[in-house]
């Protein structure tokens, strides 16, 4: 199996246990997602790097994907995406859009129906990241559901985190 897609001057590649350190740099550098442990991202590229992937210049990670396909019953045709990020200096420069495309192209995520992922109403840059491959694919970016309401959050101030979906059989 193909591990790596080279995209310009962009690696795009499964991640590893070892890429978790410079992950969880780029969340906590992010501003915008709720941080996670480096252990949790261990484990992602662990038991999950066949729907993650991390996106390398010059062998530094520039951004990277974490995504799952829900165990049943949730969904089972779903991919939903727990995190995406850029770093600041590759941002506006089409990474996002390339992880989302690389992502689909996986073995592992082929047979996906439908894109989800949840977005609370203050991430702008990712609600326009998910409108525009949408409007990509020919469809539209749905909210689908409540998702988890700010009260499930420890922290206060918190934002509801409402599920958005992009069909991929269109």
């Amino acid at each position: 199996m193909e591990t790596t897609r080279p995209c310009g001057t962009v690696l795009y590649r499964r991640p590893l246990p070892d890429d978790a350190s410079a992950v969880w740099r780029l969340v906590k550098e992010s501003g915008k997602l709720d941080p996670n442990s480096a252990y949790c991202y261990m484990l992602l590229f662990n038991y999950f790097a066949g729907t993650c992937l991390v996106a390398e210049r010059e062998e530094r990670i520039i951004g990277f994907v974490t995504a799952f396909a829900p165990p049943e019953p949730v969904e089972r045709e779903s991919l939903f995406v727990w995190q995406i990020a850029v770093a600041p200096e590759a941002r506006g420069q089409g990474v996002a859009t390339a992880l989302l495309r690389q992502l689909l192209a996986l073995p592992a995520c082929r047979s996906a129906a439908r894109l989800e992922a949840t977005v609370s109403p203050g991430n702008g840059p990712s609600r326009r990241l998910f409108e525009a491959f949408a409007r990509e694919r020919g469809t539209v970016l749905e909210t689908a559901g409540e998702g988890f309401p700010a009260a499930l959050f420890p922290e206060q101030g918190h934002e509801d985190e409402p599920i958005v979906r992009i069909s991929l059989t269109v």
